[in-house]
């Protein structure tokens, strides 16, 4: 009996992974991302995990608003963007107490101010198209702050395990970030800029998930958990190949469905890697 390539049968394994974590709910990303946090930042791997996932969620809450403004997956997009809100602020609040130098305390504080602004993008009103610009712009903004924090941080611990904590929180961030320009294609809302970000955000996306695999500090259980994430991974990209195929009206709304879902899924897998490489010793 002939057996089959190690190739075919790692692709059978992410196969088989990504249909059964493709099972999972929402609800299941949810209870992970918006567990209880530490009432205070532990030490710099912490600070830049929670730096890191403040740009996740910068992403994830302007996602979740597009998704309502579609109509599809109305009650679990209200439960993240209500969520991603609240864990939001208080990590803000986290990370400003405890930030150890004059610089990232600017930082800090002007990222609270940026916030502000946005919040009232996304709470204002009823999410629709023609809230999505602003709401895109002021999303913007908060995700450079978020970004340029969560690099001060790393570079305040100066060690090799910080700069993994930081790519491996970015991985949460990019699957967020491409969710979303998804649907902003299909409102549509500048759809040739959201088809260029997917498009830089998916080769960022693979390029990082191989720097992780490789590191010295990668041991069994952060390899098994990328080749979980890896599963994941062969879902979202198909759902998003789908796009570029079909151009931009060739998505119903059950694709635009798929594409959140499988974000969720997806980020799930790489919050887990990102806690992961946070809690080894620098």
């Amino acid at each position: 009996m002939t057996m089959p390539s190690p190739a075919l049968q790692r692709r059978t394994f992410l196969l088989k992974a990504g249909a059964a974590a493709g099972a999972a709910t929402v609800a299941g990303t949810l209870a992970l991302v918006s567990r209880p946090a530490n009432a205070q930042v532990a030490n710099l791997n912490d600070a830049i995990n929670k730096a890191g996932r403040q740009r996740m969620l910068s992403q994830r809450m302007g996602k979740a608003w597009l998704a309502l403004a579609h109509k599809v997956q109305e009650p679990a997009a209200r439960q993240v963007l209500d969520q991603s809100v609240a864990l939001f602020e208080r990590q803000l609040a986290e990370l400003k107490a405890y930030a150890p130098n004059p610089t990232i305390r600017d930082t800090y504080g002007q990222l609270d101010a940026a916030w502000v602004s946005h919040k009232a993008t996304l709470l204002g009103g009823t999410p629709a198209l023609a809230g999505a610009t602003a709401m895109l712009q002021a999303d913007a903004k908060v995700l450079a702050l978020a970004h340029q924090g969560t690099v001060q941080y790393e570079s305040a611990s100066g060690k090799p395990v910080g700069h993994l904590v930081n790519v491996a929180g970015r991985q949460r961030m990019l699957s967020q970030r491409m969710a979303k320009f998804y649907l902003a294609a299909q409102l549509p809302v500048d759809a040739a800029v959201a088809a260029a970000e997917i498009a830089k955000a998916r080769t960022e996306f693979i390029a990082a998930t191989e720097v992780l695999r490789k590191a010295p500090e990668a041991n069994d259980r952060i390899r098994q958990e990328l080749l979980l994430a890896d599963g994941q991974w062969v879902f979202f990209d198909a759902a998003l190949q789908r796009m570029q195929a079909g151009g931009v009206a060739g998505s119903t709304a059950r694709q635009v469905s798929e594409v959140f879902v499988a974000s969720e899924n997806l980020l799930s897998s790489m919050d887990r890697v990102t806690g992961l490489y946070a809690a080894l010793a620098g």
